[in-house]
């Protein structure tokens, strides 16, 4: 999980992310980092996400959930 939260702090240019953080309250999340999530559970975790298994994240629990 950590090496996720890590990721995902880069993906949506903050500092740190924690499992409970809406996906909404962050400006860079877009469709952009949407297709970053989607890059980085292929590339680091061997899974395909669809477009709706990312837009229907609500936090950053949901996403790795879905990994």
């Amino acid at each position: 999980m950590d090496k996720f939260l890590t990721e995902m702090a880069e993906i949506l240019e903050e500092d740190a992310v924690a499992p409970g953080d809406a996906l909404g309250d962050f400006e860079s999340w877009d469709s952009l980092a949407a297709l970053s999530v989607a890059a980085l559970a292929d590339e680091q975790f061997g899974v395909t996400m669809s477009s709706q298994e990312i837009n229907d994240a609500v936090t950053v629990q949901d996403l790795y959930d879905s990994i």
